[in-house]
């Protein structure tokens, strides 16, 4: 049941990363900056900076049929759903924040830095979750008679 709501979670994040692509890439201008080095731009053509965040998003989410293949537990596979939910969300969040640097716009990126790193923490609680709670389980559980 549980994997059953993580992978509908997947399911529903992995449209919004495919809208938020989408949308993101409709608004990019032809050159997109991609970094600012000592007063230098790094610029990428958008159709570039298009398949290198498709090909990024396409990876992660394939994953998921690689571990249901190898792996049979489902609590691995419900907490590895959960790790590519945080990993879609980080995806939403910087294609969002790099659709906002080139917008042009005067924009006080201070204030929305927490959700950057909110969703590089985010991945990180959830990336250690599982050895935790398998030590947890190995040390604490109680075998059923």
């Amino acid at each position: 049941m549980v994997l059953r709501i993580f992978k509908t979670f997947w399911f529903l994040s992995l449209l919004a990363a495919l809208a938020a692509l989408l949308f993101v890439y409709a608004g990019f201008p032809e050159q997109v900056v991609v970094q600012e080095k000592e007063a230098k731009l790094v610029l990428l053509p958008r159709d570039t900076v298009f398949y290198i965040a498709l090909a990024f998003m396409t990876v992660t989410n394939v994953l998921i049929y690689a571990v249901g293949k190898f792996f049979k537990d489902d609590q691995f596979k419900s907490w590895f759903y959960g790790l590519v939910v945080t990993l879609n969300v980080f995806f939403i969040v910087a294609l969002n924040m790099l659709s906002t640097f080139n917008s042009g716009e005067n924009f006080n990126y201070t204030r929305i830095d927490f959700i950057i790193y909110g969703s590089v923490t985010l991945i990180l609680f959830w990336a250690a979750g599982w050895p935790f709670y398998s030590l947890f389980r190995k040390f604490f559980h109680k075998p059923t008679v």
